[in-house]
């Protein structure tokens, strides 16, 4: 399932990425890797707040949605 369909607050596993190489080396700059723990910590307009290895980042719901997990 995309992260734009996780519920608030609930944790899940990054289990791939969808789109260009060029946007995907940004997610992992970010710190979005496979196998890591992902956690939507709040919503905004535009987009997603998240917690991923003790940091929280906000991401747009375009780049969130290419974001793959379980």
């Amino acid at each position: 399932m995309s992260l734009m369909m996780v519920p608030l607050g609930e944790t899940k596993i990054v289990t791939e990425f969808r789109g260009k190489d060029d946007m995907k080396r940004h997610l992992q700059d970010l710190g979005v890797v496979k196998g890591e723990k992902i956690q939507v910590v709040g919503e905004t307009s535009s987009g997603l707040i998240l917690l991923i290895k003790g940091v929280r980042i906000a991401l747009n719901r375009g780049l969130a949605s290419l974001i793959i997990v379980n």
